[in-house]
């Protein structure tokens, strides 16, 4: 197999992904940290169409994948 760069292999003539390797699902939104897209969306980014990749890069940044505020600790834990 030839070496190829690695900085290379990612790169195609369509919609590059939107990962940032920050890849946490936030347990409440069920989102990823780093770039705000589902588990089913990260999972089928490959199969999926320029059309619909374009729809989702379009959403992301309206996203909230993980709440700014505080959970309000035990107190808040208690309460549910």
């Amino acid at each position: 197999m030839t070496d190829v760069p690695r900085s290379l292999v990612w790169k195609r003539d369509e919609i590059e992904s939107p990962c940032v390797q920050i890849c946490v699902i936030h347990p409440e939104t069920r989102l990823c940290t780093g770039c705000a897209r589902s588990i089913d969306e990260i999972g089928g980014w490959s199969r999926m169409s320029t059309d619909e990749r374009r729809i989702i890069m379009a959403e992301l940044p309206t996203r909230e994948a993980a709440p700014k505020g505080r959970r309000g600790g035990r107190a808040a834990r208690l309460k549910r």
